[in-house]
């Protein structure tokens, strides 16, 4: 953990390779203790033509599995779009990007990731979740702080102050520590007036956010995170009950070599499976209990990786397990969920095509509006009924809804970025140009609002400040096919703007 960020030159390991899917050729360098992605489409049409660099400040990621690395452009922190697979050596197009025929320069750095991987981690401001006043943390790594707690005093008093033991804690909150950064589920939903990276040891995470997966979900499902999930299902966690952690078996100050593994992790076996004669029994030829009864199948979310499953069965299958994608949502903690957060986890689901769970949560996100509280303050609430309203084509209803995101939230991009489309179709065009220009400015690696911006400002004659816009998504998004044609369009007389 000590080692999950830091300076991108710290251990760089140079190289290139083709995306076969983009045609884009990236190389990566060292020159002068800085590190540089550098990119380029050779023999391309005009169009399809590019080339550029960015200088890569951070990174992310221990190395064991892979790195992310991190570059700033006016104060907008993005990943870039390769990785380095620690496991196989090489550098790659980044997670479920296989595919992708442009060059993705505006994945925005996630608050939660730097929270997990870094220290004195900023605040974004309430512009963009990737923009910051400074640099995004100010210590690589995980220090001693992150877990055990405000490390002022120990150091003031040289260490005779203690810092917080979490052995010590409430079960839950000893467990929050680890699963603040080692917990996912299927969807999580944030609790209303509530910022995850706000987080402290010591504190119960489920008051923070909850987590979400299908009960007919079967251990982690294949994604490479949340193995919480899994070990919850487990007999051996089931049968210990809150005595079992996440550090019964892992020493978070460090990891066992590889010549160390095997015994390491028999002998947190042992600790419980303690009967007179089991070890030497229990096939006493294969040592590695993990081998039997924590398969490795290939992870579904990240390239190049595999996951080890902690639902500790006793009988491993050779079938795959298959991740749940529908069904009835459940909370990992175990508790009740309201219709709020329930309601939002099912509407994550509809973004991403389940209609049975768009239903579900149209029902339950009303009731909850018409419920006592501060629903009038909650724009996650009223940004996803919006949008469900929208889907069942109730333009009307889904604009209220809009319009009550965006009071109480000025800076909801989503809101403001579908209330444009239903000004568009309602043939009120300045409303939307208004909508998309203050997304846009800002927020410029919101793309698709860029494009939508320059083509109502050329429709209206305003053909200097569609260019503008168009330069300004080209140079956050240097392979915007659509932006590059329409801007040498424009700049050529083919197309006018204004012109009927």
């Amino acid at each position: 953990m000590a080692n999950a960020s830091g300076p991108a030159a710290e251990g760089f390991i140079a190289g290139e390779f083709t995306h076969e899917a983009s045609g884009v050729h990236y190389k990566v360098t060292q020159e002068g203790g800085k590190v540089w992605l550098s990119y380029s489409r050779e023999n391309a049409a005009a169009d399809r033509s590019m080339s550029g660099r960015e200088e890569l400040k951070y990174f992310i990621g221990s190395g064991r599995r892979g790195r992310t690395y991190l570059f700033g452009k006016q104060g907008y922190w993005f990943e870039a779009p390769i990785n380095w697979y620690g496991k196989k050596k090489l550098w790659d197009i980044a997670p479920n990007l296989q595919l992708a025929r442009e060059m993705p320069m505006t994945l925005a750095v996630d608050p939660g990731c730097l929270h997990c991987h870094a220290s004195d981690v900023a605040r974004s401001l309430p512009e963009a979740r990737n923009l910051y006043a400074g640099e995004p943390f100010a210590h690589g790594g995980i220090t001693c702080g992150v877990c055990h707690g405000d490390a002022r005093a120990h150091v003031a008093s040289e260490g005779k102050a203690y810092m917080m033991n979490i052995d010590r804690l409430a079960p839950a909150q000893r467990d929050s520590v680890c699963l603040n950064c080692h917990l996912e589920g299927e969807t999580a939903v944030v609790r209303q007036g509530k910022r995850i990276e706000d987080f402290a040891p010591g504190d119960d995470l489920f008051d923070y956010a909850e987590y979400f997966v299908y009960r007919s979900e079967n251990g982690a499902g294949g994604r490479a995170t949340s193995q919480w999930e899994a070990l919850s299902r487990s007999e051996c966690k089931r049968k210990s009950g809150e005595r079992m952690t996440c550090t019964t078996c892992h020493d978070p100050h460090g990891t066992p070599g590889p010549e160390e593994r095997v015994e390491f992790y028999r002998a947190k076996c042992l600790q419980c499976h303690a009967k007179r004669g089991f070890a030497e029994r229990h096939h006493p030829e294969e040592r590695d209990c993990s081998g039997c009864h924590m398969a490795r199948p290939s992870a579904n979310d990240i390239a190049h990786e595999q996951v080890t499953d902690h639902w500790i069965r006793r009988r491993i299958s050779n079938r795959r397990e298959v991740e749940a994608t529908s069904g009835e949502l459940a909370p990992v903690s175990g508790s009740a969920a309201d219709e709020r957060d329930l309601g939002l986890a099912y509407a994550s689901m509809a973004l991403r095509g389940n209609q049975k769970a768009g239903s579900r949560a149209l029902k339950l996100l009303q009731r909850a509006e018409k419920a006592e509280g501060g629903a009038r303050r909650d724009h996650e609430l009223h940004e996803n009924l919006g949008f469900l309203e929208q889907v069942n084509g109730e333009t009307g209803l889904a604009a209220e809804e809009y319009e009550r995101a965006l009071a109480a939230d000025p800076f909801d991009a989503t809101a403001a970025g579908d209330l444009a489309l239903i000004e568009v179709k309602e043939k009120r065009y300045a409303d939307a140009e208004r909508l998309w220009h203050g997304i846009f400015e800002r927020d410029p690696a919101e793309i698709s609002t860029g494009m939508n911006l320059a083509i109502l400002e050329c429709a209206a004659g305003e053909g200097d400040s569609a260019m503008a816009t168009l330069e300004r998504v080209l140079e956050f998004s240097p392979d915007q096919e659509k932006a590059r044609g329409m801007l040498l369009a424009i700049e050529a007389g083919r197309q006018r703007c204004g012109a009927k």
